[in-house]
């Protein structure tokens, strides 16, 4: 059994604000109140409380705490690990010098310069070596705020069911797509050092530019493989179909009908491009995907989005939604 005295609670805070000139805000008495307690305990931050956390520099003007971009390097990135917790957002890192090393949900990676890194939300990372040059330059958004625009929900779901949703997070650039993704990167940090009343706005535009532009440069990267062309097309089409009808087909069958293939050959298809992923996996990420723009954007009881996913019962969407975010659909509703 674990306790703390309130004596000592406070003597905590009354040394950290000595150390750091300035009273902690709520989000970091929080951070550091669970740490100090419960160092396994595992939370999730969003965007703007990651910065409030690890004290970072905000941009010029008023901002949202949505999108932001910034170049990085070796101490920016180590410092990621001293978080003690998921991101609720997503990232995506593009190595501009030297090379890092990552551990990525168990998986040891590399990344080497021309490398473009995507951090989906709630996966677990740690940051292991550098180089001594290292740099990189990073977008990060809101899970929130990127589920609930149409636009960016659907441009997520494009880019997301392609490359990223395979079997590795890390995507080698060819020159102009490096060239290219990163002009839009240093466009939107241009717009925030610039501090102008519509930044955010630009920001936001910037980030669906990216957005539309990844998905193209990973659709690429899937026909750049050398799949047999029969195979590439039913993977493709199979991804074209899952955002269409994945509210109401959760069965493999369905999509195997569509494509005029058996289920067993659909199967076979994923798995051999997506180096493992079933067609399951990827139906029960777009359901995630969508109960979780739907509990947090919407008054819709659990039970309407139960109804609206086709689930056969409420019980069994909370099961299903427990499985996959580690919480019932109301507690995280009320943002436990």
């Amino acid at each position: 059994m674990i306790s703390i005295t309130l004596q000592s609670y406070d003597v905590f805070f009354i040394e950290l604000q000595a150390q750091t000139k300035q009273k902690p805000t709520k989000t970091e008495q929080i951070h550091f109140f669970i740490v100090f307690l419960y160092p396994n305990f595992v939370i999730m931050y969003s965007l703007k409380e990651l910065w409030q956390i690890r004290n970072l520099p905000v941009p010029e003007g008023e901002w949202d705490g949505n999108v932001i971009c910034l170049e990085t390097n070796a101490e920016w990135s180590f410092g990621a690990n001293e978080t003690h917790g998921f991101l609720s957002c997503y990232i995506y890192t593009i190595i501009t010098r030297g090379w890092l090393t990552i551990l990525y949900n168990n998986r040891e990676l590399t990344l080497r310069e021309g490398d473009l890194y995507t951090y989906s939300p709630g996966f677990e990372i740690t940051i292991l070596s550098s180089s001594n040059d290292y740099s990189g330059i990073c977008l990060l958004a809101d899970e929130h705020f990127t589920l609930s625009l149409p636009t960016m929900r659907d441009a997520i779901r494009t880019a997301y069911f392609t490359v990223v949703e395979l079997t590795s997070p890390v995507l080698p650039l060819k020159t102009d797509d490096f060239r290219r993704l990163r002009e839009l990167m240093q466009m939107m940090i241009h717009y925030q050092q610039m501090g102008l009343p519509l930044a955010n706005d630009s920001l936001r535009m910037l980030y669906n530019l990216f957005l539309t532009d990844l998905s193209t440069v990973q659709q690429h990267s899937i026909r750049e493989h050398r799949f047999p062309k029969r195979v590439e097309e039913i993977f493709l089409g199979f991804l074209g179909l899952l955002p269409q009808h994945f509210e109401e087909h959760h069965d493999i069958g369905f999509y195997a009908d569509c494509l005029c293939i058996t289920t067993t050959y659909l199967s076979r298809v994923v798995r051999q491009v997506s180096g493992g992923r079933t067609v399951v996996d990827y139906i029960n990420q777009m359901l995630l995907m969508e109960a979780t723009f739907l509990l947090r954007q919407t008054s819709m009881s659990i039970t309407q989005i139960s109804d609206q996913l086709h689930f056969a019962e409420v019980t069994t969407f909370a099961r299903f939604f427990n499985r996959m975010k580690g919480m019932n659909p109301r507690e995280f509703r009320k943002g436990k």
